[in-house]
């Protein structure tokens, strides 16, 4: 699709933060609405099906949390993606966000470059749901074969232990994403000896070693994800 096709949904009660966003990607070409509050936006995601929701997490009246919850609750819109945009860093508005179904969080202050390049992740993997199921993956210079459990960066092979290389994989499905500890543990480690922590953080720590350190980010509190 061409910029012009997508249609994002900008909630924030800050007239200058609405502005701001607005204008950087209606330069990039998007279909931008916008709205101040919560309820405003619940009715303008239900008449525009918006591909992409950018949402205030601090608003009054209805926050962006009791906002998430309700759109999620719409047939029409349960697969939207959802980007909570904050100035908070606390742990627990992070999780209470993903528990309600947000895909991402966006943290204030943004450069309009790092803006655009986090939407171009998230409307990607809102076009391509089922990418946990491709066989290949090729992106920001790293390609991953499933099928031959090969990975390589730049035109050279690495040659990865199979936990590194699903925890890898499944990290690599969908860019962007944070996966949590225990979806981390189910997806990877399965009813095997169960495992802990330390375990993935051992994983990722020989995945960055082996990678760079550039392509694998930790949420505080609440896992990890890949971003390129």
């Amino acid at each position: 699709m061409n910029n012009n096709e997508y249609k994002i949904l900008l909630v924030d009660d800050e007239p200058d933060i609405l502005e701001f966003l607005s204008y950087n990607l209606k330069k990039e070409g998007y279909n931008v609405f916008t709205a101040n509050n919560g309820k405003e936006a619940v009715v303008i995601a239900k008449k525009e099906n918006p591909n992409l929701i950018i949402l205030d997490v601090m608003m009054p009246d209805m926050d962006g949390i009791e906002t998430c919850r309700e759109i999620r609750e719409i047939p029409g819109l349960k697969d939207v993606m959802i980007a909570f945009l904050t100035a908070r860093s606390e742990d627990y508005s992070q999780i209470a966000g993903f528990e309600v179904g947000a895909d991402d969080y966006i943290n204030k202050p943004i450069k309009p470059r790092v803006l655009i390049s986090r939407i171009k992740a998230l409307l990607r993997r809102g076009g391509n749901s089922e990418s946990t199921s491709t066989d290949k993956v090729d992106m920001g210079g790293i390609k991953i074969d499933r099928e031959r459990y090969v990975v390589v960066q730049d035109g050279r092979e690495i040659n990865l232990p199979k936990k590194e290389f699903e925890l890898l994989a499944l990290l690599a499905s969908k860019p962007g994403k944070v996966f949590t500890r225990e979806v981390i543990l189910d997806k990877v480690w399965g009813g095997e000896v169960v495992v802990g922590d330390r375990t993935i953080d051992v994983h990722i720590r020989k995945l960055r070693e082996k990678l760079g350190e550039d392509f694998i980010r930790t949420v505080k509190g609440i896992g990890y994800k890949f971003e390129f």
